[in-house]
């Protein structure tokens, strides 16, 4: 089973339909009729579907179990034809489109077996996925690939060269996921007076994006967060705030970090810890969705 422990838990949802087509007018009177001899095809169907969306993972091997917070399944009758349309919301982290697929799967073939005895030219076709939201393809942000963005690694032993840069790599990874290609990639000491000279090189050169990534746990030279926090214009607090609920479902330090993240002028800085652990954590809680802010900030709303 492919691991989503790394994803973020939202509101996701999926519609899926399939189509049940008769042969003959008599069972669409009979249907309508409520007079088919096994009963009443709708209320049998979508009792049965609900049963599917709630046991998906346990008939489809590589399916996740998953809280079910809604289903709804509707019908619709157009001509010999029956349109079967199941909707299903979770707050998870992985989506509910296999979910909503099989529903309407086990809807329409429930359909099929209430239908044989009185008409024998009944099909099933057309079973698929109309719709999908909430994933993180929703979250991304179209001009990412075009953000000007840095990458700064504050840490005295590997601006010395003692020790060799790990978590960079890792963040510079994360980024590329996103079409994110940094334009500069530097480390610097944990010196108050370097990294503060560093924030306004990068804001005054037109940088969008700045990571900061050492220097904001507890320890006498951790000192990023003090030296960025003069230079906000605008500080915002929630990014922090999810990465370290993030980290700290995860281990039980992630609440001592000091990481801050708030915007020079037009450059949105965020302060990640120097661990590779810690900074890949950060990542996976904050993007896509922290790209939200450029759209922000261009004047679109939260639903655009």
């Amino acid at each position: 089973m492919v691991s989503i422990t790394h994803k973020s838990t939202t509101l996701r949802k999926a519609i899926a339909t399939a189509l049940v087509t008769v042969s003959k007018e008599t069972t669409i009177v009979a249907i309508r009729n409520r007079t088919v001899p096994k009963g009443d095809i709708f209320e049998f169907s979508r009792a049965a579907g609900l049963l599917a969306i709630k046991k998906t993972s346990d008939l489809i091997p590589d399916c996740h179990p998953l809280p079910i917070e809604y289903a709804g399944i509707n019908y619709e009758i157009d001509g010999l034809s029956i349109l079967i349309r199941v909707e299903v919301h979770t707050i998870y982290k992985t989506g509910v489109e296999v979910e909503a697929m099989h529903g309407a799967s086990l809807v329409a073939l429930t359909i099929y077996d209430m239908l044989k005895p009185i008409d024998k030219g009944v099909e099933i076709s057309h079973i698929r996925l109309e719709e999908k939201k909430g994933g993180k393809t929703d979250l991304r942000y179209e001009l990412a690939s075009e953000l000007k963005t840095a990458v700064i690694i504050c840490s005295d032993s590997i601006s010395a060269g003692i020790n060799k840069d790990f978590t960079g790599e890792l963040i510079i990874d994360k980024l590329a996921g996103f079409g994110i290609q940094p334009q500069k990639i530097s480390t610097i000491a944990d010196d108050f007076e370097s990294i503060q000279a560093m924030a306004k090189e990068l804001s005054n050169a037109g940088f969008q994006l700045v990571l900061f990534s050492g220097g904001t746990g507890l320890s006498p030279r951790d000192i990023t967060p003090d030296a960025i926090a003069p230079l906000l214009d605008k500080e915002i607090p929630g990014i922090m705030e999810t990465a370290r609920s993030y980290g700290q479902q995860r281990m039980p330090y992630a609440m001592l970090s000091r990481g801050i993240a708030g915007f020079i002028g037009d450059m949105l800085v965020l302060t990640l810890p120097g661990s590779p652990s810690g900074a890949t954590e950060s990542m996976d809680a904050l993007f896509p969705s922290v790209l939200h802010v450029f759209k922000v900030k261009e004047g679109k709303r939260h639903d655009q």
